[in-house]
């Protein structure tokens, strides 16, 4: 299974103030389940974590060495994709990198989308919306999850 891991994920990893919940939910994700499926993060990833402070960034982008994670690029397809979303759902373009997450994902074929963002990314609104668009452009249509649903 090839599984894009958006940045919410590996933030919790690193988070203190964070649910400690989520954060033992994460460590299992990445020390059971990683491992065994094709992982991928994007350059949107590299990105978030370089706006990171210095600590946290080079948290964020040891992760990608540590398990191995593919790094996928943002093309004019994905940015496109990202933009018909963006129209769609009527998102705010502070958000914009949420759907060039979904977009990369499914540009790229993945699977699975697996992110700790609810607010954006796991809220039905944007699932059904996303399946909407994909079917319409037959691109093929993600799942979208919590690494506990994985």
């Amino acid at each position: 299974m090839k599984l894009y891991i958006e940045t919410s994920v590996p933030n919790f990893l690193f988070s203190a103030q964070e649910s400690i919940e989520r954060q033992d939910i994460t460590k299992r994700f990445f020390e059971n389940i990683v491992q065994k499926h094709e992982c991928f993060v994007s350059d949107i990833y590299i990105l978030e974590a370089e706006d990171a402070p210095e600590e946290k960034k080079k948290q964020l982008l040891s992760i990608i060495t540590r398990y191995k994670l593919k790094v996928l690029e943002k093309t004019n397809k994905v940015e496109k994709l990202a933009k018909r979303y963006q129209e769609e759902l009527d998102f705010p373009e502070r958000y914009f990198n949420d759907l060039l997450h979904i977009a990369t994902a499914t540009i790229y074929n993945m699977d699975v989308i697996v992110s700790w963002n609810l607010t954006h990314i796991v809220k039905l609104k944007t699932m059904l919306t996303v399946e909407e668009v994909n079917k319409r452009l037959k691109y093929i249509v993600p799942h979208i999850c919590t690494p506990e649903e994985v």
